[in-house]
């Protein structure tokens, strides 16, 4: 009988504490606000395109290292590669990338029609991309936004690749911290896509 009520003694105070982590573990969530949501924008203005195509463009999302391939945002300090603590994207790198993409070539209206994988187009080439870095690198005497993106152009009638580029950015920032990290990532984008866009145009 003795043995019955120490164990029920025990159960009971297993479940006051367990309830009272739980309230200290909802208290927090509730108390905790929600990171900074910063979105990368894209050019505004582009430099006259020459090249009009008829040719129709998909852009699938770009692929990524897991390290970029999520929605926070990553600062190089030497050898390490951590997150700002309370900053993030609208949405995961590559599929803000893709958007960005997509809305760059939509502005240089010159090409017949680009979009995303399951829009129904009749696809005649696709734009293969990688982020190979996005990252703001913080040194000794620097800090830079530096963005590389890989690009291949493949046809998509045969599979075959008829052009491939490297395209590189690196934009220097006054302050560490997440919003001028952002801003800095943001012009380096810019002139990626400027740059990516226009080759592309002339390889189609």
């Amino acid at each position: 009988m003795r043995l019955v009520k120490r164990t029920a003694r025990g159960a009971a105070l297993a479940s006051i504490l367990c309830a009272a982590l739980l309230s200290g573990c909802v208290s927090k969530l509730l108390t905790t606000p929600p990171p900074n949501t910063y979105e990368l924008t894209g050019p505004t203005e582009l430099p006259q395109a020459q090249n009009h195509t008829t040719a129709q463009l998909l852009v699938p999302a770009p692929t990524a290292l897991k390290i970029l391939d999520s929605q926070r945002v990553a600062v190089s300090r030497g050898s390490l590669v951590a997150y700002y603590p309370n900053a993030q994207y609208a949405d995961t790198l590559p599929r803000v990338i893709q958007a960005r993409v997509i809305e760059t070539f939509e502005k240089a209206k010159q090409a017949k029609a680009v979009g995303r994988p399951g829009e129904g187009l009749s696809i005649d080439y696709q734009l293969l991309t990688d982020i190979r870095s996005f990252n703001f690198n913080v040194g000794a005497n620097s800090r830079t936004a530096v963005v590389e993106i890989s690009a291949r152009i493949m046809n998509d009638r045969n599979g075959r690749v008829v052009a491939f580029k490297v395209f590189r950015a690196e934009v220097p920032v006054a302050e560490d911290t997440a919003p001028a990290a952002v801003a800095g990532l943001n012009a380096a984008l810019d002139q990626v896509l400027v740059e990516l866009v226009s080759w592309s145009l002339g390889k189609i």
